[in-house]
This record gives C-alpha cells, sequence and structure tokens, in this order.
C-alpha cells in the first residue's frame, strides 16, 4: 500500500469526500490544501450529461477567463508577410510561415496555441496529422483562422482558451493558478461554466451538468455543486 506523504495527509484531512462544496468554498479549499513549491495550476473537470459520439451533442466553444490562465502562452502565427508586424506588435512568440511550417513537418510543436488565416490555410492543412492530436490546429470557430491576427493574439494572451469534450463526456481545463486569491479562481472557474452551460445541445437529455470538480496539479478533487456557483 503506498505511504501517504504528509501533504497527502493535509490535504484529506481538510477534504470532506461526501460534501458538495459552493464554488467559492473549493476555490479556497483548494489554494489551502496545496503545499507545493512550485505554482501549481488549478484545473476544472465537468462532466457533462451528453453522447460526444453522436456530432449534435458536440460541446466546444472558448471563453475569456477574467483573470487570464496565469502561465504564459505561447503563441504561433503562421501568416502572410503584410501580416507578421501585426502579429509582432501584438505580442506573438513566434511569426512566420514556411520556415515553421517545415518546422512542424520535422516535429516541432514546442507552442501553446497557433493562429494563423484564412488565405494560407491550404498550407496548414497539410499539418493537421501533427497538430490535431495535440489540440494545436487552428479553426475558425475558436477564433484562430482570422484575418484580425493582432486581436486574435492579445485575446490569447489575456486568458482566451478553447474546450471541447472529449470522448467521455469530460471538458478538463486549466483556469489558473494557486497563487490566485480564491475569488480570482472562483471568478474564472464561474465564467468557464457559464459558457459550458450556454452551449448545451438541444438534443441532450437529462442532467447536463453530472459533476464538477475543482483541483490543483497535486491536490485532491473537491465537487462543486453546480447550484452552488453563486454562494
Amino acid at each position: 500500500m503506498t505511504k501517504l506523504t504528509k501533504n497527502q495527509k493535509f490535504a484529506l484531512e481538510k477534504l470532506d469526500k461526501n460534501k458538495l462544496y459552493s464554488l467559492k468554498e473549493a476555490s479556497a479549499l483548494v489554494k489551502e490544501m496545496t503545499k507545493t513549491k512550485f505554482d501549481a495550476s488549478v484545473d476544472l473537470d465537468v462532466r457533462l450529461g451528453i453522447d460526444p459520439r453522436k456530432s449534435n451533442q458536440m460541446v466546444r466553444g472558448v471563453v475569456s477567463l477574467p483573470h487570464g490562465t496565469g502561465k504564459q502562452t505561447r503563441v504561433l502565427v503562421l501568416c502572410t508577410p503584410d501580416k507578421e508586424n501585426e502579429a509582432k506588435e501584438s505580442g506573438a512568440d513566434f511569426v512566420g510561415l514556411d520556415d515553421y511550417v517545415e518546422k512542424i513537418k520535422a516535429g516541432w510543436t514546442d507552442v501553446d496555441v497557433i493562429i494563423t488565416m484564412p488565405s494560407v490555410m491550404g498550407k496548414v492543412g497539410q499539418l493537421g496529422r501533427i497538430l490535431g492530436p495535440r489540440g494545436l490546429m487552428p479553426n475558425p470557430k475558436s477564433g484562430t483562422v482570422t484575418m484580425e491576427i493582432g486581436k486574435a493574439v492579445k485575446e490569447v494572451k489575456q486568458g482566451k482558451i478553447d474546450f471541447k469534450v472529449d470522448k467521455n463526456g469530460i471538458i478538463h481545463t486549466s483556469i489558473g493558478k494557486v497563487s490566485f486569491e480564491p475569488q480570482m479562481i472562483a471568478d474564472n472557474a464561474k465564467e468557464f461554466i457559464t459558457m459550458v452551460n450556454k452551449l448545451k445541445p438541444a438534443a441532450a437529455k437529462g442532467t447536463y451538468l453530472r459533476s464538477i470538480f475543482i483541483s490543483s496539479t497535486m491536490s485532491p478533487g473537491v465537487k462543486v455543486d453546480p447550484k452552488g456557483l453563486d454562494e
């Protein structure tokens, strides 16, 4: 049997596994339970009452977190030369086209978000097998295929994230850092959950928000009451 560490014991003593916590309570508890030496991420897992195998029940969207994600998002912009300055001035970390297409073909994917424009999707589309499995493929629905390159870069840098339900009907995302104040964590979580609620498919039957858990990289999950988002 695996021996619990001192920090794990501390966390489990604080957590009541049978309790449904309000969002504010859960946000404060996750921060209190996390004793890592690094600034751990705060994650949200939302299980939905849908069948993601059916196209009319797919849940995918974008949301701008009011307090950002707390991490530096590395942005690659694949664009024509006339858009390069706009991308650089907006804070893009990497800007180019053919040279980066070749780098990606060679296996380089050291970025978090790729933004491009409609006119070069022919070249970017060749990278689908590499970028798709890593969640990096630009998509018009997430705002990463656009002519407004500067605006898209700024939004991503300020905390705009896209999300998609997985094959098990769960959406997993990071919504901040443990160094955030509890209220900031709660604000970000509420904004995310509110957006997921808005995207409820018409074909979904029964309970939509099955369960919500908030946790840090090294903490147990805290179960959130879907009805306690404003408490």
